[in-house]
């Protein structure tokens, strides 16, 4: 059945959509913004949102792999633009739909800070049509890139909100999917006319897993973000609060009270994720601590380590860097060691 034998009503809704191409990402951003900010209230809304994402990749999996079967069961023909310009709104609303997780839990100061950009140069180009029709969807090796990408950051910030799995168990299953996924997704799409060349394809997927896995500390846990931090010499272990937070401390002082790195951090509802307090001076591990924390507390899960051991010479520069299991950074912590005043001389 070719295109103009659909419904009309099917044809206007069409039609709409590419007068207003970016009314698909603000929808995107918008619910992607709603799933954020329901994540911590425990809200199936946000759960639905993020279902309704994954089904709309599945389809697009389903679409290349089963498409010859499909025409023959319903006699439906989906020409090859029409299917260029639904892939395009999958990546603009899944990009769009992520942006929101990435921006707020992204360190800044960090190598995080080139992932999400990454992710919002991407989304940029998925609403400019001559940069994705022109650029990127002739150059395959680089939309397959690009596919990949995309299902990634969509899995790193749904997993967690629908299957509550930890962010190191997310991640694995986000890498592993997104590759054999959006393989599967654009092998149908892609001509492949030598053998070599669909090895190379091969290759070049299994390279992206590789890379993926190698920089995953790049990458911002899309669902845990911290609320409150402080660096301080006292704590009250009965209302579980904070002293006053300092950003310097004396040699002495540090040997007399220890120090408190105290972090509250917000993760959705049924999540149990094991973190780190891993403590640095002059680039080197000191110390790492491990912690465990439950989501759904919308203040965020209040943690903190005591250290007190510290070598025979702290002065200089601190951090208390709290990471996941699978190393991806929540944020940093930092403070500085200043040398003991020294007594009056007597006179």
């Amino acid at each position: 059945m070719p295109l103009s034998t659909y419904k009309p009503h099917v044809l206007k809704l069409l039609a709409l959509i590419q007068r207003h191409p970016r009314l698909i990402a603000l929808y995107g951003f918008c619910s992607g913004v709603a799933s954020f900010l329901l994540v911590d209230r425990g809200a199936r809304v946000a759960k639905v949102i993020a279902i309704l994402m994954l089904v709309s990749w599945v389809w697009l999996v389903l679409e290349h792999l089963f498409r010859r079967s499909i025409e023959r069961l319903f006699g439906i023909e989906m020409p090859p633009p029409l299917m260029r310009f639904l892939t395009q709104l999958i990546h603009q609303e899944s990009l769009f739909f992520v942006l929101p997780f990435f921006l707020i839990t992204t360190s800044w100061n960090s190598s995080q800070a080139l992932f999400t950009g990454l992710l919002a140069v991407a989304a940029l180009c998925s609403i400019t049509d001559p940069v994705y029709n022109k650029f990127l969807a002739p150059r395959r090796w680089l939309f397959l890139a690009y596919h990949t990408l995309t299902l990634f950051a969509v899995l790193l910030a749904a997993l967690p909100l629908i299957l509550q799995l930890t962010t190191a168990q997310s991640y694995r299953w986000a890498l592993g999917s997104a590759v054999a996924l959006s393989f599967a997704s654009l092998f149908g799409a892609i001509r492949v006319q030598r053998w070599w060349r669909g090895l190379a394809m091969v290759g070049l997927t299994l390279a992206m897993g590789g890379v993926g896995w190698m920089t995953r500390t790049w990458v911002p846990p899309a669902t845990l973000w911290l609320t409150e931090v402080a660096v301080t010499p006292e704590l009250d272990n009965h209302r579980r609060t904070p002293g006053e937070g300092v950003k310097e401390v004396t040699s002495s002082e540090l040997r007399s009270k220890g120090l408190y790195a105290y972090t509250a951090i917000n993760a959705p509802r049924g999540l149990n994720e094991r973190i780190y307090h891993v403590w640095r001076f002059r680039g080197q591990v000191v110390d790492r601590i491990a912690l465990d924390i439950n989501g759904g507390r919308e203040a965020g899960y209040r943690a903190w380590t005591h250290k007190q051991n510290f070598p025979s010479d702290p002065e200089g520069r601190w951090q208390v860097q709290v990471i996941t299991e699978a190393g991806q950074m929540i944020g940093t912590l930092r403070f500085r060691v200043t040398p003991s005043e020294l007594p009056p001389k007597p006179r």
